[in-house]
């Protein structure tokens, strides 16, 4: 372990119990052993670990904590959108969620600073999520510039090849949706990230691929948009 700052007395206090690994550390000895976080160590976590993954020449770690139910996934979603202060991105055209896309519509309604984009990719699925760009457009207008930025973008990538997104991020935490664990075509568990950075670059993701997608920022422009089921 030459190089990675692990020394024997270091070892030895993890083993007697003394101290807990940090997640760099973490990262580390999974990669030295080829072994989960789970299986190293679940003599020093409870029940609900998270995860430190490594990537990286540099050994890089980045907590992160699944969310292996839909009730945990949805949780976790509202608990983004109330934390968010200056930016929130929401990404996917499958959102259904009724308490999810409510949470939205208050925070933006609260915090008239704060920045959000919604980008789809293809049509919405469900009329539901139309329905609420429809009421983010009644309670923003995108071409204003009244708080001295413009605080709601809204596009759709129309590319049949450009692989669709699910994510919400905000500057302080941000979840990646998955496909289900257990039923085909949905996605109702995820990934948490923990660590402001890696929620910060989620989000810079999310403005990157705004100037490229059509805009949806008229009521004209999301009333004519098909619904898929």
């Amino acid at each position: 372990m030459a190089g990675s700052g692990v020394t024997e007395s270091l070892v030895s206090a993890w083993e007697l119990g003394k101290r807990k690994t940090s997640l760099r550390y973490r990262g580390i000895l999974c990669s030295i052993y080829d072994m989960s976080p789970e299986q190293l160590f679940a003599d020093q976590d409870g029940p609900d670990v998270s995860l430190a993954l490594v990537a990286g020449p540099d050994w890089t770690a980045h907590a992160v904590r699944l969310l292996p139910s839909y009730d945990e996934l949805l949780g976790a979603l509202e608990d983004i959108v109330r934390g968010a202060h200056h930016c929130l991105v929401a990404a996917g055209s499958r959102s259904r969620d009724v308490p999810y896309l409510a949470e939205i519509e208050r925070v933006l309604k609260e915090r008239s600073r704060l920045v959000h984009y919604r980008l789809l990719f293809g049509p919405p699925r469900w009329q539901l999520l139309k329905d609420h760009l429809v009421r983010l457009l009644e309670l923003r207008d995108p071409d204003s510039w009244e708080q001295g930025i413009k605080t709601l973008h809204i596009g759709i990538c129309e590319d049949p090849w450009e692989p669709a997104r699910f994510f919400c991020a905000s500057e302080r935490r941000a979840v990646v949706m998955l496909p289900s664990l257990t039923t085909a075509g949905n996605f109702d568990c995820g990934v948490l990230l923990l660590d402001p950075s890696d929620a910060l670059s989620l989000v810079q993701h999310g403005k990157q691929l705004y100037p490229g997608m059509r805009k949806l920022e008229t009521l004209d422009a999301v009333r004519e948009l098909r619904v898929l089921q």
